[in-house]
């Protein structure tokens, strides 16, 4: 991985001593945490929310949506708006519309004004993220610095998911749906006053480096209607006219951003970016690798909930040594070990052992025993803790400072698409199995957990597929830095 240059130049002089930048590590993890744990948080009080707010089975599905929708789409945008206005201010105000939309979403008394509140959610969600990782390989140049940082970051995506659950099943139950979008406030003000006085405050490169309006209105299209179409492949099926057609104008408008960008005097995304075979590569192992997971953070829970007959807060406790051993090896291993035998060696181990994750929840049993059939399964989600700091560092390994921005929104670009994917596919599979199964006469829980096993199946093939492509696409490192 190689070391970017010094800071741009900024307003106010940006921090340099350590403690500072510890705080702002401390900021953007917290502010990041906080976004992560909201997009699973949800999922284990969907059922309180729909009996609250009237949701219809097919409406409720868009709590999850339209926060998709809003995060996904932007998040290249927001990137680069962040190297050209300034990475602070993008973080500071997708913060503020962050908070404020969690406020409404608490308040929500309609489903709309819940939908509406959570596509807000997305969108500042976007702003924030896009820039995270851009102010961190900005702010710790060092090589054993950064990887330091860039593993408490990645821990915040690992484990979050798992958190969240954890959290939402609590509150759910103690209190009432709500609180999940309540209790970012007090985090999000305490972000934000803490934000302003230790980020660095640069000025950006300016709007006439890349105000290129017409890219930034194809991309924001095709991505937000590319997910919209994601969304909707369980209602309508894979080769339904209306996918179909969806899918054909989404490629359109994508293939049209990447003439314009190859054309633009002043382009909102240089391809020069993906000229790094380390991002290029990382990339696209992060949409197999996610698309994967996503069978593990949230069929596993649902798994638990609509077969065993756990609770809110009982399928929270469930997913919890996931998030500790995540944390654990994220935050307590991965940094020397990338450093010692370099991203791609880890990359590649933690992908193994996610592999052999969902290779046994492939054969998990309807009456499944905690502590022999799943709880082998949480201890080897450690493979998260290993994987994503390595993959990370491996996606903004090309990043100087003026594109810093654009290669975390890039990376996380790619994350939300694989997550669509993952959600698209194999919910659709695992779906269209139980269906199968029921008319054949086999039980609800037979049913059910057939389904899950055919997605955990495919899941562990796209981690097999994210391994080979790491195997034989990324450079192993040309020296390993001792310790």
């Amino acid at each position: 991985m190689t070391a970017t240059a010094p800071l741009p130049p900024c307003d106010t002089a940006g921090p340099t001593d350590a403690r500072t930048r510890r705080l702002a590590l401390g900021v953007i993890a917290s502010g990041m945490l906080m976004m992560t744990l909201d997009g699973s948080i949800v999922t284990v009080a969907m059922p309180a929310i729909q009996r609250d707010l009237g949701f219809t089975s097919a409406g409720l599905s868009w709590v999850v949506n339209a926060y998709l929708i809003g995060f996904g789409s932007l998040l290249l945008l927001a990137g680069r708006l962040g190297d050209l206005i300034g990475r602070k201010r993008m973080f500071v105000a997708g913060t503020v519309v962050f908070t404020a939309a969690s406020l409404l979403a608490g308040a929500a008394a309609t489903p709309g004004m819940l939908v509406a509140a959570r596509f807000l959610q997305g969108i500042g969600s976007a702003m924030a993220s896009a820039v995270g990782l851009g102010i961190l390989v900005t702010l710790f140049t060092e090589q054993r610095e950064r990887a330091r940082a860039i593993a408490v970051f990645s821990f915040t995506g690992a484990a979050g998911a798992s958190i969240g659950q954890v959290l939402g099943g609590g509150l759910t139950d103690a209190l009432a749906w709500n609180w999940i979008f309540f209790i970012n406030l007090p985090i999000g003000v305490a972000a934000l006053l803490i934000a302003r006085r230790v980020l660095p405050s640069d000025r950006g490169i300016g709007l006439a480096a890349g105000a290129d309006v017409l890219g930034a209105a194809l991309v924001t299209a095709g991505l937000m209607l590319g997910i919209y179409t994601v969304v909707k492949v369980e209602e309508y099926g894979w080769t339904s006219a209306p996918i179909l057609g969806l899918g054909a104008l989404t490629l359109v408008l994508l293939v049209g951003f990447v003439v314009r960008q190859a054309t633009a005097r002043t382009p909102l995304m240089p391809l020069r970016i993906f000229r790094s075979r380390s991002v290029a590569g990382a990339n696209l192992v992060q949409v197999l690798m996610v698309a994967a997971l996503f069978s593990f953070q949230i069929l596993v829970a649902l798994f638990l909930q609509n077969v065993l007959g756990y609770g809110a807060a009982e399928t929270g406790l469930a997913m919890l040594p996931a998030a500790a051993v995540i944390g654990a090896v994220s935050l307590g291993v991965s940094a020397r070990l990338n450093a010692r035998f370099g991203e791609r060696a880890v990359l590649l181990a933690g992908i193994l052992l996610l592999i052999g994750a969902l290779g046994l929840l492939t054969r998990v049993p309807v009456q499944a025993q905690y502590v022999t059939d799943l709880l082998p399964v949480m201890l080897l989600a450690a493979g998260f803790g290993l994987a994503l700091p390595a993959l990370t560092a491996l996606g903004m390994s090309g990043a100087g400072d003026d594109d810093a921005g654009l290669a975390s929104g890039v990376f996380n670009t790619t994350q939300q698409i694989g997550m669509a994917v993952g959600v698209a596919v194999l919910s659709t599979l695992a779906a269209g199995r139980s269906e199968r199964l029921l008319t054949e006469g086999h039980s609800r829980a037979d049913a059910l957990t057939g389904g899950y096993q055919l997605a955990f199946a495919v899941g562990t093939g796209l981690l097999v597929a994210a391994f080979a492509l790491a195997l034989l696409v990324l450079r192993p490192a040309s020296t390993a830095a001792r310790p």
